[in-house]
């Protein structure tokens, strides 16, 4: 098995700063990304936002760990990389689009190697599945965290 590939996009009735300062929270994701389980911040950058975290997700077929280097554009956008974990390769991102003052365009996109034996487990259903979960339940989330606050 090869790369995972799978995004989501959320339209949020929020003004783009807003929506990126939750993505940018990346210690209280687990709040409202339901995959997230736990986040420790290692190190921080000279804003106060998380460069380098550890975390334990839901990956539906079983929990994986990721140590991920994360980088800001604000307010367009959050990117992370994976620097050690249980999957092969793990790179993701957030992309912010004001699409008016108070409404802004989410795009959620994951690209993981999950490796040979987690890799085994993700065949068929079980990797849509995944897919969805991952990238689904963050956008949505994000979504319901800015839209309620």
């Amino acid at each position: 098995m090869g790369e995972l590939e799978a995004s989501w996009t959320a339209e949020i009735e929020a003004p783009i700063a807003d929506v990126f300062a939750i993505a940018a929270d990346v210690p209280s994701s687990p709040e409202w990304q339901p995959s997230l389980q736990r986040v420790t911040t290692v190190e921080t950058d000279e804003e106060g936002r998380a460069t380098l975290v550890d975390t334990e997700a839901d990956a539906k077929v079983r929990t994986t760990k990721q140590r991920l280097r994360f980088s800001y554009d604000e307010p367009s956008g959050i990117s992370w990389t994976q620097e050690k974990g249980d999957v092969k390769s793990l790179v993701g991102s957030w992309t912010f689009t004001e699409l008016a003052p108070d409404r802004t365009r989410a795009v959620y996109e994951l690209r993981v190697d999950p490796g040979r034996v987690l890799g085994m487990l993700l065949r068929g259903p079980v990797e849509d599945k995944v897919k969805e979960h991952l990238t689904r339940g963050a956008a949505e989330g994000l979504k319901r965290a800015a839209e309620s606050g």
